[in-house]
């Protein structure tokens, strides 16, 4: 067994690999960019070395800076996470020729699934289903369109490299293939350096089910059953689970050995996920599913695998990469319970589920399990940290088991709305709100159904006059006096011949309220609004029932929502009213691609002004009303937040 491994990875991934390490006495070297010095990875790891800048390609993602890290801390392996270069062959190679072990598959395994449409040819060959489509060299338009009218629509348009949703577009008629190519060929190139694209026959009620497979370098390969990751937004996977509801074991036997065929038809050794499209019109048939890909790594969601399992995944990678074999023959390996992972991203599910970043001011999980459930919290970020623009937006991954799925559906529920976070906005209340979905707790789920119940699934209720009352409270200053730093403090209320009365101003969205604070003299506070009608009565420890105080704004949880309040700055609010102008402000750092209009054109609501490409997506940004164009970003500038993309004329 090797007794020290570099992890060529950061955040949620790289501190899993540290734990399981830690537990096998391995020591490890954390690699850190110039964002994630002080980040959480770096803190747990034995060792770390700066290998670059923030920007991926300046760090996580120069190969030849990682290898060099291993080599000088004395690492015999390298484990690579996944994203990044777990699935670069060449890497893999090179890690090779330094003298170093790989976690992973071989370089030869990672390219025959590297490329979506040479991996399809191949499971052709081994006998394993696959979905009807294009999966040839060709790439002209004309090509493309009409093998898309062979095919009939609706199609999907996939990048053959990567995965993650990026490259990927549905089109539905003729007339918008041309502009989806377009955009799926720009975002692949930008996101995996290889344009190419296939187009696969759009199934109408599509499951994502995928098998985790395991292969050593004995000619062994096992699986470990099923997950379900059809609950997906922008063809990203929000909770998966296992087993997959509705299962017979008809199908999961024929799903599995597929999956096994598959991997041994490549002679694969390491953690790897065969992923099918199922068409679930008529339940889950064995006869109804087909190979979409192979992730030839180890998965965001392999908590729940290991949690049906009992086996964790990252102690047989160490394993099999050190020569062992399986630990586990396939009739050793046991599904016992459900499990569920919800994946807590920094994101504003009710625009479009737009990434955010900010810093992580108030960050608390339940501190323990939910009745008759097992739990874990698998993160990489700590609070008082910053959600970068530079990498992904997930914050953390809530899993649970219980014996049934309801009970775990349930669990899942209860450990979310106990889930506090402040700082930035994060996606909890539309997970609790899926979670609580009938279809999705009868186990009705398919990949659309976000995206036919977006709007509901997002929406999020006003502050009630109780929030009000609490956050107005806590933005008051009320304390409870047992935590008082200053003894002075906790005479915050006292006035020698009268109740002291503080306003307090607060913003919610675009609208600013005023509240009255009283403290009286027996220690409590009555809140009143604006037109001094009475909200609550309450004592100070109430300040701190479930709120969160962080600079310039007050949060009050309520079940799984947050609601967060900006405490105006009066000389703030001055220079906004004296600036003028009508400007549509960039929501996250990131690069303008493509500007759609120009200067002195006219746009209606809703026209598409340009893309802006941050978080590893391109996101349009559209009219918020009808106007006249009198600035625009110019197409390769590198915005921060809140920088003017486009400024409409007045009136």
């Amino acid at each position: 067994m090797f007794s020290k491994i570099l992890i060529a990875n950061r955040g949620e991934i790289a501190c899993r690999v540290i734990r399981t390490a830690r537990r096998m006495g391995i020591k490890t070297v954390a690699v850190f960019s110039d964002a994630d010095a002080q980040s959480m990875h770096v803190a747990e790891a034995d060792e770390a070395v700066h290998i670059g800048a923030s920007p991926v390609g300046e760090s996580y993602l120069r190969g030849d800076r990682i290898i060099k890290a291993a080599l000088s801390t004395g690492a015999e392996a390298i484990h690579p996470g996944y994203g990044f270069l777990s699935e670069n062959p060449d890497f893999v190679d090179q890690v090779m020729a330094a003298g170093l072990t790989f976690i992973g598959p071989s370089a030869d395994s990672i390219r025959a699934m590297g490329l979506k449409d040479a991996a399809k040819r191949l499971m052709e060959k081994a006998g394993v289903p696959v979905v009807p489509g294009w999966h040839g060299d060709g790439q002209a338009l004309v090509l493309l369109a009409g093998k898309a009218r062979e095919i009939g629509y609706p199609v999907l348009i996939k990048a053959r490299a990567g995965g993650g949703g990026r490259g990927m577009r549905r089109v539905d008629d003729p007339d918008g293939f041309a502009d989806a190519l377009a955009g799926a060929k720009r975002e692949a190139k930008a996101a995996f350096g290889d344009d190419a694209v296939l187009i696969e026959k759009y199934v109408e009620k599509p499951r994502h089910i995928e098998v985790q497979v395991f292969g050593d370098n004995h000619g062994n390969a096992v699986h470990l059953f099923e997950r379900d990751c059809s609950a997906q937004r922008r063809h990203q996977k929000v909770i998966e689970e296992a087993p997959a509801p509705g299962i017979t074991p008809e199908m999961r036997a024929a799903i599995t050995d597929a999956a096994v065929k598959a991997a041994l038809a490549i002679g694969y050794s390491g953690a790897g996920t065969i992923e099918f499209i199922v068409d679930a019109s008529e339940g889950l048939r064995p006869d109804r599913f087909w190979f979409m890909e192979m992730n030839t790594r180890l998965q965001v969601e392999h908590p729940v695998t290991e949690m049906v399992t009992g086996v964790d995944l990252v102690e047989w990678q160490l394993r099999v990469a050190a020569g062992e074999p399986l630990p586990l023959a396939q009739d050793q390996i046991r599904l016992d319970g459900h499990a569920f992972e919800a994946r807590i991203y920094a994101e504003d599910a009710a625009k479009g589920f737009l990434p955010a970043t900010g810093t992580l001011h108030h960050l608390r999980f339940p501190s323990h399990a939910p009745r008759g459930a097992e739990m874990r919290v698998e993160t990489g970020v700590r609070q008082g940290d910053a959600i970068s623009p530079f990498y992904d937006p997930m914050i953390a991954k809530l899993v649970v088991k219980a014996s049934g799925r309801a009970t775990a559906l349930s669990a899942l529920v209860e450990a979310l709305g106990e889930t506090e976070i402040a700082g930035t906005i994060a996606n909890v209340p539309f997970l609790v709100a899926l979670a609580s979905d009938d279809d999705f707790a009868s186990g009705d789920v398919d990949t659309g159904l976000i995206g036919r119940k977006q709007e509901e699934l997002t929406r999020i209720a006003p502050p009630s006059p109780h929030v009000d009352a609490l956050a107005a409270l806590a933005a008051s200053g009320a304390k409870p006096r047992i935590s008082a730093q200053d003894p002075w403090d906790a005479l915050s209320g006292y006035a020698h011949f009268h109740p002291v009365r503080r306003r307090v101003d607060l913003r919610s969205g675009p609208d600013e309220v005023s509240f009255s604070v009283t403290a009286r003299r027996d220690g409590r506070y009555e809140i009143a609004g604006a037109d001094s009608s009475m909200l609550m009565a309450a004592d100070d420890q109430a300040a701190d029932a479930r709120t969160a105080r962080w600079p310039g704004h007050v949060t009050v949880f309520e079940g799984a929502v947050g609601h967060s309040f900006a405490i105006p700055d009066p000389f703030e609010a001055a220079e906004e009213a004296g600036a003028g102008g009508d400007a549509l402000r960039a929501p996250m750092p990131g690069l303008v691609k493509i500007a759609r209009v120009a200067v002195g054109d006219s746009v209606s609501k809703g026209h598409a002004l340009l893309v802006l490409e941050a978080m590893k997506m391109e996101h349009t940004i559209s009219a918020p009303h009808d106007g006249k164009v009198e600035e625009i970003a110019a197409e390769g500038a590198q915005v921060s937040e809140g920088t003017v993309l486009v400024r409409f004329a007045e009136g």
